[in-house]
């Protein structure tokens, strides 16, 4: 058996935040995992998942530049299920094996962050995690900061937040919430402490993988 760094699960919904909370868990020295961004390079030009995605769902999602078109394979998966589980069953083993290997790694970082989106949603990444943090925001003001900042119509971000699970939910299996209904300051001050509590937790006996 091998020790492994404490994982930290950093989840929200879409606008809560949780960039901006993984950057300054990121600027106090902890390593960060993003789900997101590993997804990005798996479908760049060249990606390793653009063989699979242009096999299951055709040259159309492909853009001019060999990457995947979002846009194009957003409007294909929409309102269809069974795309959309094509999708992650070509995407989710890919991220998984990578974000692994990338926690793995990060054996010199006093804990690492493992930033997942759709965390609830996506089976298997609560039970690598030792904590799980819920950026946490009142829907309306979700709403509201999407809008603002993607200039997606209300319906459009209604769909997409109907589409992820409850706020409720994501409270309910959070280990630390951090609230960020109010300004960076606030938010960062918050994560500062759980930055505190997380160093103290390394010292406790180390985890085994």
């Amino acid at each position: 058996m091998t020790t492994r760094p404490l994982v930290v699960g950093l989840t929200g919904g879409i606008g809560s935040g949780k960039s901006a909370a993984a950057e300054r868990f990121a600027a106090l020295g902890a390593a960060i995992v993003d789900t997101d961004q590993i997804a990005h390079q798996l479908t760049v030009a060249g990606g390793d998942a653009i063989p699979a995605l242009q096999q299951a769902f055709g040259p159309q999602i492909i853009g001019a530049d060999g990457a995947l078109d979002r846009a194009a394979m957003r409007a294909l998966a929409f309102g269809q299920p069974s795309v959309r589980q094509r999708l992650e069953g070509i995407l989710h083993p890919m991220i998984r094996a990578r974000s692994d290997a990338a926690v793995a790694a990060a054996q010199a970082a006093p804990y690492v962050v493992l930033v997942v989106p759709l965390l609830l949603e996506s089976g298997g990444y609560r039970s690598r995690c030792d904590r799980i943090a819920v950026v946490d925001v009142p829907e309306a003001l979700q709403l509201e900061r999407v809008m603002r900042r993607s200039g997606l119509a209300r319906e459009q971000v209604e769909a997409i937040m109907a589409a992820q699970a409850s706020r409720a939910q994501r409270r309910a299996i959070a280990d630390d919430l951090i609230d960020n209904s109010g300004d960076i300051a606030a938010l960062q001050r918050q994560v500062d402490e759980l930055d505190r509590r997380y160093r103290a937790e390394t010292s406790m006996p180390a985890r085994l993988s």
